[in-house]
């Protein structure tokens, strides 16, 4: 494998392409594992609501994690090894996603089930933290990528902290876990929050 290749050359569209099949896949997997009720009727449904609400949280989450990796691979300028590794990581960590949620949905948001789905969330953001150090590093360096790496960077520890916080807070209930899950979500949907003004300002 060669050391390094030009950003004008098919290397980084290839880890582009790539990266989009798993996510593509793992969006499927998940939906496949939504089971079609063998009874008739909308109560037996609605009786499949945790089901749908852990699919759905995952599906934004999946949903977030394509769109910001073809924005942070806009500013790579050419293909590493780091950038390599780190991109596996960062999908290794996905793959683990449609697990944790279906072991949530099934287990109807149990204690354990939610510890564990909090722990497959911090796995891909770990491995996209990674990703994006090696993109600052070896990536454009205009302001404008400079200003994108320091403002997502803070956001994703920000997120990490706030996973830490909601496994410990599954040992009071865990909902307040999930809760934290999702306000990580709703950070990542908003396009602007007081928080992404702080990130932006504290250089």
């Amino acid at each position: 494998m060669a050391d390094e290749e030009e950003a004008e050359g098919t290397g980084l569209g290839r880890v582009e392409a790539f990266s989009d099949g798993v996510i593509a896949i793992i969006i499927t997997i998940m939906v496949l594992e939504l089971k079609v009720p063998v009874e008739d009727g909308i109560s037996h449904i609605l009786s499949m609501w945790h089901l749908f609400l852990a699919y759905g949280l995952s599906y934004v989450y999946v949903g977030l994690y394509w769109g910001n990796h073809h924005r942070l691979l806009g500013h790579a300028r050419r293909v590493t090894n780091g950038l390599i590794w780190s991109n596996l990581a960062l999908l290794f960590g996905l793959s683990l996603v449609p697990f944790g949620t279906a072991y949530l949905g099934e287990h109807e948001f149990s204690r354990t089930a939610s510890q564990l789905y909090l722990v497959t969330l911090i796995l891909p953001a770990l491995g996209y933290v990674w990703l994006q150090r090696v993109v600052a590093h070896t990536g454009a360096r205009h302001e404008r990528a400079r200003n994108y790496h320091v403002q997502t960077t803070r956001k994703g520890y920000f997120a990490m902290t706030i996973y830490s916080l909601g496994f410990a807070l599954t040992f009071v209930s865990p909902w307040l876990g999930i809760a934290c899950a999702a306000l990580v979500a709703l950070f990542w949907l908003l396009p602007q929050t007081p928080l992404d003004r702080l990130f932006a300002e504290r250089r």
